[in-house]
């Protein structure tokens, strides 16, 4: 894990703004953070460089767009090797439908955020993820409702 850049209280006042909207110019983060905007850039850009902006995205209504089951998937495996892991990690990143995963403490190895448009394309991503790697246990719970989606607390 590399170190963490050191943040001022302008960095922080900035990031919490591209987090809100990633489209802001750099003149208007400027002007909310008290800036002129080349060094307002000049920060934004030592912040992308060093890793801590990874990148600028915007938020998609998954709903809207035809995607409307969101899985939370649970991935226990009794292979803790170097070479299945290997497998797992090239699967996760081959599977565009796992829009997020974590390697977790406790009872459960794996966590999965799967988002698809339907119960049948679930059944096809489910299948298609226990052929591609050995697993022990894979336990699916389906969101009812996004209750929140938001920013890093900065």
């Amino acid at each position: 894990m590399r170190e963490p850049e050191p943040l001022d209280p302008t960095d922080r006042a900035i990031l919490r703004l591209i987090a809100q909207d990633a489209a802001l110019s750099f003149q208007e983060i400027a002007e909310q953070v008290g800036l002129t905007a080349t060094p307002c850039w000049k920060r934004i850009k030592r912040m992308e460089e060093s890793g801590v902006i990874r990148s600028r995205v915007a938020l998609l209504d998954a709903d809207l767009l035809g995607l409307p089951v969101s899985v939370f998937v649970s991935v226990e495996t009794s292979d803790h090797s170097a070479e299945w892991l290997a497998r797992f990690a090239q699967t996760v990143a081959d599977t565009p439908q796992i829009v997020g995963a974590w390697r977790m403490s406790g009872d459960v190895d794996y966590l999965l955020h799967v988002i698809v448009p339907d119960i049948a394309a679930y059944d096809s991503f489910y299948r298609n993820l226990i052929a591609s790697v050995a697993l022990r246990n894979v336990s699916s719970r389906f969101a009812m409702e996004r209750m929140k989606d938001s920013a890093l607390p900065i």
